[in-house]
């Protein structure tokens, strides 16, 4: 989609946990402008790509490329700082903590005070349920207006790249197609997107480009259009064939 450097390039990534090779030269890119997904089964090591990238897990060897300098060996604090933000599988809200301290939360790199209460107001547009409960517990929301609050707090970081892991996950259709919308708004605004997601289709329609992983290695990739359109995919992935 982009001729510029990639945002994002990981390089020959081996990955394991004790005896077992999850990631097997895993190598992938998201170019600045795209949303680009990941999809395979349960267990074929998506989150720990995500994890890998986001400096939560070490690689045992390949590298992760984050705006052109190597960060395979940063802390997390440090990658998030370079705005490489992971909303992970779970939410992970702060459940005792208010709607609004959630939010504020996701600004504690940032000083720029005027900035965050723009950015806290963007979210809010993004997810009107969030203003309408801004000063609930955050514990108190519905699984979906749980997943709204995760990601509008990774935004309140102020993402060059967004990775999101499982956004979908247990979520109603009707939250699932708002979900979607809400990552193709991000998109638009300049958020580049990588995309874990076991809702094959859905995210094959709003993504630029796919991998598809299976048991740790990458086994197709390219125009998400076209994975989508591809007999194996559509048979393992779309419930069809």
């Amino acid at each position: 989609m982009s001729e510029a450097a990639p945002l994002l390039s990981l390089n020959n990534l081996n990955v394991y946990y004790g005896a077992i090779h999850a990631l097997q030269g895993v190598s992938l890119t998201v170019n600045p402008g795209e949303i680009v997904t990941l999809i395979g089964a349960n267990g074929a090591g998506k989150s720990t790509l995500l994890r890998t990238a986001s400096g939560l897990v070490r690689a045992k060897s390949g590298s992760v490329q984050f705006l052109g300098e190597d960060v395979t060996k940063r802390d997390p604090a440090y990658i998030v700082n370079k705005r490489l933000v992971h909303c992970p599988e779970g939410r992970r809200i702060f459940a005792n903590m208010t709607v609004r301290e959630n939010l504020e939360l996701g600004a504690f790199i940032r000083s720029d005070k005027d900035g965050i209460a723009k950015d806290i107001e963007h979210a809010l547009n993004l997810f009107p349920r969030l203003r309408e409960r801004i000063t609930q517990n955050a514990g108190t929301l519905s699984g979906g207006e749980q997943q709204m609050l995760a990601i509008g707090r990774a935004l309140l970081t102020k993402p060059k790249l967004l990775m999101l892991d499982e956004p979908s996950l247990g979520l109603a259709p009707n939250l699932v197609r708002e979900i979607f919308r809400i990552v193709t708004r991000i998109n638009e605004d300049g958020v580049a997107v990588l995309l874990v997601e076991q809702n094959a289709n859905q995210a094959l329609a709003v993504a630029h480009r796919a991998y598809v992983l299976e048991t740790g290695k990458i086994s197709l990739s390219g125009l998400a259009s076209d994975l989508r359109n591809d007999p194996q995919v559509r048979a393992a992935y779309l419930g069809e064939g």
